[in-house]
């Protein structure tokens, strides 16, 4: 390690994301102005599906999370504290009891944690995404769907010039439309319908004249991806195709249970 003001190629530094569906830990070094990556943990511990009706974190969900930021904290020990950052997104920013949370999370990670506003996380996203892609002065769209909040971006190169979080996510929806586990049409049209809902206010900003390449970034953009690579569609795109065959499968099954798609990882 270098010394506490030094951020060279032998530095490891480190980012925890507390999300909705999963937690993750990030490690890496810089090399060459990017940062290389080192080591990659992710847990899946659902807290977006354990808030209660008053919009508390349930005693479960704060349970799983403890244990996770424990796991976490062992292998971050010795890391000093400005190399790593924490955040907590859309789950944490409604949790009526988040601060209860956050102080027993600190504790079992042993680093602060910020509870990050949408736009800071939309920037987050839009910089990390950007830094992954070659430099170049298209005018790019980003989307990130996490589990209680969709996060929209439009830039070029590094910089985030637009930003929107909106309160739609795949495990807020799951709970809400397909909480007994069963696909119908009319349950995936009141879906749709509620996520239009969200998405007619922005959709002036975000229209087609305002980008030239559209991202998906999230675990659940990367499924739809894969499940599709496996039906014989692209598999680096997402079309309104392979959306419209992903939907008939779900009506086909019927419910989760009998849902059996290549490629979908439990």
């Amino acid at each position: 390690m270098q010394n506490d003001n030094t951020v060279s190629s032998e530095t490891l530094l480190a980012a925890v994301d507390l999300g909705s569906n999963s937690f993750r830990l990030e490690i890496g070094r810089i090399a060459h102005g990017q940062i290389q990556r080192v080591d990659y943990l992710k847990e899946t511990v659902r807290q977006g599906g354990d808030l209660d009706e008053e919009r508390n974190l349930k005693p479960e969900g704060i349970e799983r999370g403890l244990k996770c930021l424990a796991r976490f904290g062992e292998v971050l020990k010795g890391f000093p504290k400005h190399h790593v950052r924490a955040v907590a997104t859309q789950t944490l920013r409604e949790a009526r009891n988040r601060d209860v949370f956050i102080k027993q999370a600190k504790k079992a990670l042993g680093y602060d944690i910020e509870v990050i506003s949408g736009v800071e996380e939309a920037r987050l996203i839009y910089e990390g995404v950007s830094r992954l892609l070659p430099q170049s002065d298209e005018r790019r769209l980003v989307i990130d769907i996490g589990g209680r909040s969709t996060e929209f971006i439009l830039g070029q190169q590094l910089t985030a010039e637009t930003t929107d979080s909106l309160r739609v996510g795949s495990v807020a929806w799951s709970l809400k439309y397909f909480a007994d586990g069963t696909f119908t049409d009319k349950n995936l049209q009141r879906a749709e319908i509620a996520a239009e809902s969200f998405l007619d206010a922005v959709a002036p900003v975000y229209k087609r004249a305002n980008w030239d390449v559209a991202y998906g970034a999230s675990g659940t953009v990367g499924a739809v991806a894969e499940v599709l690579g496996y039906a014989g569609f692209d598999e680096n795109k997402i079309t309104r195709e392979g959306l419209a065959w992903l939907r008939h499968q779900l009506i086909k099954a019927k419910t989760v249970d009998k849902l059996s798609l290549n490629g979908l990882k439990d």
